[in-house]
């Protein structure tokens, strides 16, 4: 009987396998909080931290810059993370992430200047960077083939979770200082501030369940501790499959010594096709402007004459994202990756195409942009229709490929060569939207439903089914899908 057959065993290891992908997923949360934290923090800080330092067109930039700079800092934590985990061991490295996001909460709670906010935030950054990479490696070195997917969605849920209890608790400061995110509340700090504060307590949380989580059967073996992995699969797999679990993960580590010299090089402008195919779909998942929405749509919604509702809107759209999330984890593994991803992108393209029909209907009254009341609610309904799309799909499912994708002996350092890729793409969409929707709104929906389009035709041509297949086997899979790629490296 297979290791993929385990919760037909005995419920006892699943709970434990999902116990472990769970506290492993918080890494999660510390981003999706991270993220949106500063969504109701942007005004305030553009009006006492960046308006004090520059004017004029410098200030949508500068304003972006201090959004999107903590995604720098992860771009960095996300490609050193495979190479401190495969040293330190996977809890090791989670509990510097805790750290690391930790005293940037403190840190960007505190700032008097950009600069120093900028720096706080890249601190944090790589401890979010850190965790993007450790929990899905770690989840899938723990968990059974034929449940991985689901278990690998956690890592979205997680996302989606500390996006929504960011935007919740921005709420809630928000109406605690009467609606206006620069009046101070406790130690007399501002509002925005202490937005930023209270991201020390799921640092905590994760700090604390680094330290009680077993390290990684994988890493143990690659270090010489076969006893202790022996100890750690007797929790997670039937007592007379773990011998045969050791030695499938002694074969494949003996496999990655042979093959100590592979590198990420290829023939595909300077890589391996199959890093390629981890870096598009990174790339399209952030191109398609996800973040816009959960980084800037307080402002947003003000701008479009919906201020008195924005930070609510705000946080509907976060309960929706973790919604759908749970429509992922339930089809992930039934109905597979790769027809979820088709049908996420046509579902993306459509609402951001109707976004930028109906900023096309946009005036200016007294500086301020409007939009019509009947095309007010286009705009929100689509907004919330393309969370749908990308929760369901897209959101949760690059992260799940990422983490079963690559062959082994490349896996580490390739998954960070995507996450990093990621959180670049994350980058230039979130630095580049303020000046963009400056220029012109419906454009720029425009330019995010092409990326959505481009990404159905990337997927249909390029990317196999992986569900079910052991991750030993991926690269095969990819090899017969692709059979012009026999002989690389």
């Amino acid at each position: 009987m297979s290791v993929g057959q385990i919760e037909q065993i005995d419920p006892r290891f699943r709970r434990r396998v999902t116990g472990l992908a769970i506290a492993a997923a918080v890494g999660g949360f510390l981003f999706g909080f991270d993220s949106s934290v500063i969504n109701g923090a942007v005004d305030a800080i553009g009006k006492q931290i960046v308006a004090p330092a520059v004017s004029g067109p410098a200030e949508d930039f500068v304003k972006g810059f201090v959004v999107a700079v903590a995604l720098l800092g992860s771009a960095l934590g996300a490609w050193i993370a495979g190479g401190l985990a495969d040293r330190w061991g996977r809890p090791r490295v989670m509990l510097l992430g805790a750290i690391l996001f930790f005293v940037s909460a403190i840190g960007a709670g505190l700032a008097q200047t950009v600069w120093d906010l900028g720096a706080w935030r890249v601190i944090g950054g790589l401890g979010i960077g850190i965790a993007s990479v450790i929990a899905p490696a770690y989840i899938g070195e723990v968990a059974p083939k034929s449940v991985r997917g689901g278990l690998a969605s956690l890592q979205q849920l997680a996302i989606t979770i500390g996006i929504f209890v960011a935007l919740l608790s921005d709420f809630v400061l928000n109406s605690a200082a009467g609606n206006e995110a620069t009046a101070s509340l406790w130690l007399n700090l501002g509002a925005w501030r202490w937005m930023f504060i209270v991201g020390v307590i799921p640092a905590i949380v994760y700090g604390y369940l680094a330290l009680r989580i077993p390290e990684s059967p994988r890493y143990l073996l690659l270090v010489g501790k076969r006893k202790e992995a022996e100890q750690v699969f007797s929790t997670i797999v039937p007592h007379d499959e773990v011998e045969g679990a050791i030695s499938d993960i002694e074969k494949a580590i003996a496999e990655d010594k042979r093959n100590a010299k592979a590198t990420l090089r290829g023939p595909s402008f300077g890589l391996h096709p199959i890093v390629w195919v981890g870096i598009i779909l990174s790339v399209f998942q952030q191109f398609v402007g996800i973040n816009v929405v959960f980084y800037y749509s307080n402002s947003l919604w003000t701008a479009v004459g919906l201020g008195d509702h924005a930070f609510l809107l705000s946080v509907i759209s976060g309960a929706v994202n973790v919604a759908v999330t749970f429509i992922a984890i339930a089809l992930v593994d039934r109905l597979g990756r790769r027809l979820l991803l088709l049908i996420g992108s046509v579902g993306m393209a459509i609402p951001l195409g109707l976004e930028a029909v109906a900023f096309s209907f946009a005036t200016l009254h007294d500086g301020q942009l409007s939009l019509p009341t009947g095309w007010a609610v286009v705009s929100v309904i689509s907004a919330n229709v393309f969370i749908i799309a990308f929760g369901a799909t897209w959101g949760p499912l690059v992260w799940v490929l990422l983490g079963e994708i690559f062959p082994s002996r490349i896996r580490a350092r390739a998954l960070g060569v995507a996450a990093a890729a990621q959180w670049i793409a994350n980058f230039i969409i979130s630095e580049t939207f303020p000046p963009l929707s400056a220029w012109s709104l419906p454009w720029t929906y425009t330019i995010y439903a092409v990326f959505a389009a481009l990404s159905f035709i990337f997927v249909l041509l390029r990317v196999p089914e992986t569900k079910g297949v052991a991750l030993e086997h991926t690269e095969e899979l990819f090899l017969a899908h692709h059979p012009e790629l026999r002989g690389t490296n």
